[in-house]
């Protein structure tokens, strides 16, 4: 059951990775809508993999209970020490994927806030931020 659990958890990262260099692909051409219409999967790869994470640490802790003398190297087979390496090293890579999307998106959102900023100024009033009164953009004729 753990090998099986390990490699539909590995199969999950692997998606996980795969939509979010499309995201990241996206994001370099200013195509904001396909990535709005990945959400919902990437949502449920990410529960998905979050499930079947639980499912691994209960499978390796009813091994380690079962086998209370016993190294956890020792109780698992070839393949499952294989998935488990494979499994940090997709984690590895997903994080670092996240990184370059997470910082695209920063990117952009500054981006979107100075050109809003440009638009609408705003100044401080307190902690909040409100319309300029100078804000001739905004300026109604009657």
């Amino acid at each position: 059951m753990l090998t099986h659990h390990l490699t539909s958890a590995l199969e999950d990262l692997k998606d996980l990775i795969q939509i979010t260099k499309s995201d990241i692909e996206d994001i370099k051409q200013a195509q904001h809508d396909p990535q709005f219409d990945r959400l919902s999967i990437k949502d449920e790869k990410l529960k998905s993999f979050e499930s079947k994470k639980a499912m691994i640490d209960y499978e390796i802790s009813s091994l380690m209970t079962q086998n209370p003398n016993a190294q956890l190297p020792d109780l698992l087979n070839d393949e499952q020490h294989k998935l488990l390496d494979e499994l940090k090293i997709q984690l590895s890579e997903l994080r670092d994927v996240n990184k370059e999307y997470a910082k695209l998106v920063v990117i952009v959102s500054n981006l979107y806030n100075d050109f809003l900023e440009r638009l609408v100024p705003t100044e401080m009033q307190g902690y909040n931020k409100v319309a300029s009164k100078n804000s001739s953009i905004l300026e109604v004729r009657v």
